[in-house]
């Protein structure tokens, strides 16, 4: 088999699709989730804390000369960032909660299977069989 014929089978298998499709769509809800926590979520919660802009909040550890830049940590990006993360996770977790919530119910359960009827005839055989048995 040739390099390209597997390349080939491997690139169109439905695994790598999806996995591509999933990668996409996730950097686009990415965008979304961090628009919604930057510009809906943070500010009322910078209202609540005395007007502090999280991402502005630094500590500063060289001030600025006239040859060099300030040294500085930004921890204040550091917390935005990691309410951001949990914001999404805990999205993310409710969407993946609801499509198994959604797959369990379109599994209806399975029904027990029945037990066929014995009929007649095989029912009066047994009875005969036990009797000679006796």
């Amino acid at each position: 088999m040739s390099m390209i014929q597997e390349f080939k089978e491997f690139a169109i298998k439905g695994n790598v699709v999806d996995m591509a499709v999933g990668v996409i769509i996730g950097g686009a809800f990415g965008k979304i989730v961090s628009s919604l926590v930057i510009d809906v979520v943070m500010p009322p919660i910078g209202v609540l804390v005395g007007g502090v802009d999280f991402s502005k909040l630094v500590l500063t550890i060289q001030a600025a000369t006239a040859t060099s830049p300030s040294v500085v940590i930004s921890y204040g990006k550091f917390i935005q960032t990691a309410v951001d993360f949990t914001i999404v996770s805990a999205v993310i977790f409710m969407v993946v909660k609801g499509i198994n919530s959604m797959k369990k119910s379109a599994e209806a359960p399975a029904a027990p299977p029945e037990i066929p009827e014995i009929p007649a005839q095989e029912i009066l055989l047994t009875e005969i069989r036990d009797l000679l048995k006796r």
